[in-house]
């Protein structure tokens, strides 16, 4: 009967149960001991260079956004500097100009002045031939309706007569 009830497959195999719990702890322990520390350490080592890692990333990135940030702050500088500059080459370009013109201005009323007084000598002097000229012809004409010579006071009466009347005549 016993081998009857050894060969039921309803039965339970106590020593075969008893030894499978037995090579089941056994095998925890040793894993336990020796494997689960090495696997642990491998995945808190990993955790630790990936961790590393994003914040190595973070301080990157920080450090970019101030580089751009700097960046930024030196070109609007820039900008404003190169404005100030320009503004003050127009300023310059200004000043220059104005300067320029007011003295074409003072030269062009200089040469206009000169060019007066140049055209005032030239008829003053036109008008003293001129006259020089009337009193050389009315002094030879009077020596011919006279008949004699004219002397040099009576020349000089003559032109200053002469002159006289031009004067009065033009006014």
């Amino acid at each position: 009967m016993n081998a009857l009830i050894a060969a039921s497959p309803l039965a339970p195999d106590v020593i075969g149960f008893t030894t499978a719990i037995i090579v089941f702890l056994a095998f925890f322990i040793v894993t336990a001991k020796l494997v689960w520390p090495k696997i642990i350490a491998g995945l808190d080592e990993r955790y630790a260079k990936i961790r590393g890692e994003i914040d190595a990333a973070e301080a990157a990135r920080h450090e970019a956004q101030s580089a751009q940030k700097k960046f930024e702050e030196k070109l609007q500088q820039a900008q404003a500097e190169a404005a100030a500059t320009i503004a003050s080459a127009q300023a310059i370009a200004r000043k220059a100009g104005d300067e320029l013109r007011a003295r074409n201005e003072v030269e062009l009323a200089d040469m206009k002045a000169r060019a007066v007084a140049d055209i005032q000598a030239a008829k003053e002097n036109a008008v003293k031939e001129l006259n020089d000229h009337a009193v050389g012809l009315a002094t030879t004409m009077a020596s011919k309706i006279l008949r004699r010579e004219v002397s040099a006071g009576d020349q000089s009466r003559l032109v200053t007569e002469s002159l006289a009347e031009l004067v009065r005549g033009r006014n």
